[in-house]
Formats: structure tokens, C-alpha cells, sequence
């Protein structure tokens, strides 16, 4: 005898929540300081942590670059706002929406001339009103000319 069972189909979730526009090529010169701007787009009902999440079990948003050999000084992120949900009994210092991250790089006096690049990656976790999903990862690219 065969017996055949109904298995019911999942809906897949769409992980992909968040993309990064390709980041513009820089120039900047040796012994000087130049910054890369990347363009996030968050996919409309979603947020995702501030680079500052009030709780330490929450991740951050962060922009990690392998940058040699640019030395990175600093990333600027967008403020966090404070907002409540059902999930969480206190407010959550979160992003939404269409957002940029600016790093500002220095090269070095001895930095060798020529195209150079540098590779970033985008980590994030987005939410939506009642869950939170697995983190991503958004590999990036940069071309910089060093002068």
C-alpha cells in the first residue's frame, strides 16, 4: 500500500532586506584624508539596530573595512530612533529606511600611488514588528586612487 502525505508549503522569508548601492571610486592623496559614502536601502516595514543597541545582546549595525593600506580614521552613522514594540518591553535605538554611512580615510605618506582596492562588509540584523531576523552580511567593494 502507498501512502502519500500533504506537506505544507512554507512561505520563504525574504533575507535579503537590506541592499548597499556600489560605493563611488576616491581619490585621495598620499598623507591625506578622503571619505567613501555608502548608500543603504532598508526594504519598507523593517528596522534594523542602531550601531548602538541599548542591550549588548542585540546587534549593531557595522561597517568593517580591510583597508591597507588606507588606514581607516573614522565611520559616521545615522542617529538611532527611539522606538517601542510588542517584543520588547523597552524602546530599541533602531534605523529605518533609506540611510549613509560615511568613512573617512587616511592614506599614509608612504602609501604606494596607484588604484588600490578595499574591500567593506555591511553587517546587519533587520526586524520587522514581531521578529527579528538571522544577520547579514553585504560584501563590499571601493576603489581608491591613491595620488
Amino acid at each position: 500500500m502507498l501512502v502519500t502525505l500533504a506537506i505544507p508549503s512554507w512561505p520563504q522569508i525574504n533575507t535579503n532586506l537590506a541592499s548597499a548601492s556600489p560605493v563611488a571610486p576616491v581619490t585621495i592623496k598620499r598623507g591625506a584624508q578622503a571619505q567613501a559614502k555608502v548608500h543603504v536601502r532598508l526594504m519598507p516595514g523593517y528596522h534594523m539596530n542602531s550601531n548602538k543597541p541599548l542591550d549588548e545582546y542585540l546587534i549593531p549595525l557595522r561597517l568593517t573595512w580591510t583597508a591597507p593600506p588606507l588606514e581607516v580614521v573614522r565611520t559616521d552613522y545615522p542617529e538611532g530612533k527611539m522606538e517601542k514594540y510588542a517584543f520588547s518591553e523597552k524602546p530599541l535605538s533602531v534605523i529605518t529606511g533609506d540611510f549613509d554611512l560615511v568613512t573617512e580615510f587616511h592614506a599614509p605618506a608612504a602609501a604606494p600611488v596607484g588604484s588600490q582596492t578595499v574591500t567593506g562588509k555591511l553587517r546587519y540584523q533587520a526586524c520587522d514588528s514581531r521578529a527579528c531576523y538571522p544577520p547579514r552580511t553585504i560584501e563590499l567593494k571601493l576603489t581608491v586612487d591613491v595620488q
